[in-house]
């Protein structure tokens, strides 16, 4: 079923629909930075591209566009990732990867290309979807882990499988050409947002990362000793790029009992 949108997984723990967060009293057609309650962060977007971090920014800083309580207009430039797709896109059959998504125009570095939406579950309702999978099933499930100041992490879990868009046709690489930001609009559920990394061509195959080490911190030796241990359950790679790992990413949390 194909929903534009994330929406409440079977659990039922979280509805991403639904709006808590208060808006900006902004009377202007878009906002301006330090003024907006919805920019006290910085500024998120410039000309619809996404801002990169500030150099003497060790983390990458949250996103808040403004939302469905906000005073602003339609046209504020604190609202990209809500308008949806705006690109020509096209699922496509690749040679070795299954179905695969490319773009028929071009896309400007730092644009936003896709969401990757689909049920937003709870770890134990992902964990039992996960399990019960075999080794020739397709995993859509995606777990993205968001490490607060305080030192705790927030974790969403993605399940496009049986309801999504687009971005469950996006294959790995291990050089992709996207990144995924969590992008907050009218809660604290993030939408998955894809941006592009590069500046992309009409007719380039659309990938990311999904281990989400592209545009975050380096593989620590722990982990790569402990993805050495799971190969014999790991997945080839296809991408193709130079630095090619030569199996997907693994993630072994969602297989293990708590």
């Amino acid at each position: 079923q194909y929903s534009p949108d994330s929406v409440a997984g079977a659990d039922g723990d979280i509805d991403p629909t639904e709006i808590t967060f208060p808006g900006c009293s902004c009377l202007t057609s878009s906002c301006a930075v330090h003024v907006c309650s919805c920019l006290c962060r910085g500024e998120n977007y410039n000309s619809l591209c996404l801002r990169p971090p500030d150099k003497e920014e060790e983390y990458a800083r949250p996103v808040f566009e403004c939302n469905a309580m906000c005073q602003c207009g339609e046209s504020c430039q604190n609202r990209v990732v809500q308008r949806g797709l705006q690109f020509r896109l096209e699922v496509f059959k690749t040679e070795k990867k299954g179905w695969g998504l490319r773009t028929l125009e071009f896309i400007a570095k730092g644009r936003f290309v896709c969401e990757y939406a689909g049920e937003v579950l709870g770890f134990n309702e992902a964990r039992r979807r996960i399990q019960a999978q075999t080794s020739k099933d397709s995993n859509y499930v995606i777990a993205v882990r968001e490490h607060l100041h305080s030192g705790q992490i927030m974790e969403t879990f993605v399940d496009p499988t049986y309801i999504g868009n687009v971005g469950r046709f996006l294959n790995h690489s291990c050089e992709p050409n996207l990144f995924m930001v969590p992008v907050r609009v009218d809660s604290m559920v993030p939408k998955l947002a894809l941006f592009a990394a590069t500046d992309i061509s009409a007719g380039e195959e659309l990938s990311y990362d999904y281990s989400g080490r592209f545009h975050n911190l380096p593989i620590t030796n722990r982990e790569e000793e402990s993805l050495e241990e799971d190969n014999r359950l790991r997945k080839p790679c296809y991408c193709g790029s130079r630095r090619c790992a030569s199996f997907l990413p693994w993630d072994s949390s969602l297989f293990s009992t708590p």
